[in-house]
């Protein structure tokens, strides 16, 4: 069977499965197994196992990912969040749009603590949905704001997502944490900027609230600094450690996990219970993420060995366009795939095929690999497969219909996109906090 037929057919097993229900981590590893089948070539299963105990189970950065998983837990025990958006929420009460607001300043100071979107967005879920519907907001800019802010959270370091981009790409962790950050930031402003719009244009979908509480702006602030204090101090500690060269990734990593289990002590909230379900929490998680991983690297090894690999990227250079129209398409590719697939997935499959390509035309990798991460903010809105979708559809009320959530998402999905744009545009949003800090060229 030629290349050609390989591809197609492994690529046909790989959508057949997804589309049946399968869960990804198995119908990646199985197409793997039929792949090699049909290639006649079922000795090459062999060397993907050495490959995945070699590459995968002995990768030393990929540590992080269980770590980061347990520290966002610590965090959300902590109970910083509840009262920060409390303190916030009375702050800005009088703000059209103050509650909305709030859910994205939190959600952006989540993001630079935890990295962990189910985690995000349940929290905001809980704590702001219900307030902003009894308050009078609009069901759509409720759900659509929460879900989105939520998902800033791969973007924004320390991001699980970028640790396993690190871990397949010539990157560095600390260059992709570095160039993530600016956009990322940037994105989160601009759903504020939105909300701000949208509170102007339409006050009865984001009306300004009466407190209910009579508590003087100072110590209002004054409680908010206190309250920040401990999630600032998390960001010092993992991000500055990390960007100031002082620690890996995994040590930095480690170093969050301990200070968000400092902050959950201090706060006198430890309890055995708790702290025995964050573990528990932690490996499901990190199992999840491990099993794709996994079927991942099996489905591109079988793919790349029996010459899949080859021919797609053959296909594509044969196209013969323009660099600027090649990344667009690639954009689009993964802007589609995120509606069918889990980001991990996206990582895996498509690194391999992209990156070599990407680098042959002299195209910034870091650039690259970071556009490519805020296309990615996509994947968890866009149905039928938006995991933010279906994590705040767990927790609405049923008054919340499915319908306002995904038209709530779109506005917000139509400014990743803009976003997209603008870093297309000025690739220094990427390049220049890493110049700084590392000096990259």
């Amino acid at each position: 069977m030629t290349p050609d037929l390989i591809a197609a057919s492994m690529f046909g097993l790989l959508l057949l499965g997804l589309f049946m229900g399968h869960p990804l981590a198995f119908v990646l590893g199985g197409t793997a197994v039929l792949g090699a089948l049909i290639a006649g070539k079922p000795l090459v299963l062999g060397i993907v196992i050495n490959r995945i105990f070699g590459d995968v189970l002995d990768n030393y950065t990929l540590i992080a990912i269980p770590l980061f998983v347990l520290m966002a837990r610590f965090l959300s025990d902590s109970g910083v969040t509840d009262r920060m958006f409390e303190t916030l929420r009375l702050l800005m009460s009088n703000v059209r749009g103050g509650l909305a607001l709030a859910v994205v300043f939190i959600s952006i100071l989540l993001a630079a603590t935890t990295g962990i979107i189910g985690a995000s967005i349940t929290v905001m879920g809980v704590m702001a949905l219900r307030p902003m519907l009894q308050y009078g907001y609009s069901p759509r800019l409720t759900t659509g704001v929460i879900a989105s802010s939520g998902c800033l959270g791969i973007l924004i370091p320390p991001s699980i997502m970028l640790i396993l981009m690190a871990s397949y790409s010539p990157l560095s962790v600390g260059e992709l944490f570095a160039g993530s950050m600016v956009p990322g930031v940037l994105l989160g402003l601009l759903y504020a900027g939105w909300v701000a719009v949208v509170a102007v244009l339409r006050p009865d979908m984001a009306p300004s609230v009466e407190p209910d509480e009579k508590v003087s702006r100072g110590q209002l602030l004054r409680l908010l600094a206190i309250e920040a204090a401990p999630p600032l101090v998390l960001i010092l500690g993992i991000l500055g450690s990390l960007l100031a060269g002082i620690a890996t990734a995994t040590e930095a990593s480690a170093i969050g996990a301990a200070l968000a289990l400092g902050i959950v002590i201090l706060r006198g909230k430890f309890r055995l219970d708790t702290f025995y379900g964050a573990l528990k929490e932690t490996g499901r998680t990190s199992a999840m993420i491990l099993f794709i991983v996994i079927g991942a690297t099996a489905f591109t090894g079988v793919f790349n060995i029996t010459g899949g690999l080859r021919a797609v990227q053959e296909i594509i250079r044969a196209l013969d366009m323009e660099p600027w129209l090649l990344i667009t398409m690639m954009m689009f590719i993964v802007f589609l795939l995120g509606a069918f697939l889990d980001w991990t997935g996206i990582v895996l499959l498509s690194f391999p095929i992209f990156l070599p390509i990407v680098q042959e035309m002299n195209i910034n990798l870091l650039w690259f690999v970071v556009l490519m991460a805020v296309v990615l903010q996509t994947s968890f809105l866009t149905p039928p497969f938006g995991y933010a979708l279906f994590y705040l559809r767990a927790i609405a009320p049923r008054e919340v219909k499915t319908a306002d959530i995904i038209m709530g998402v779109l506005p917000f999905i139509g400014l990743i996109i803009m976003m997209c744009i603008v870093v297309a545009l000025f690739p220094a949003l990427v390049t220049w906090l890493p110049d700084v800090l590392y000096a990259t060229k």
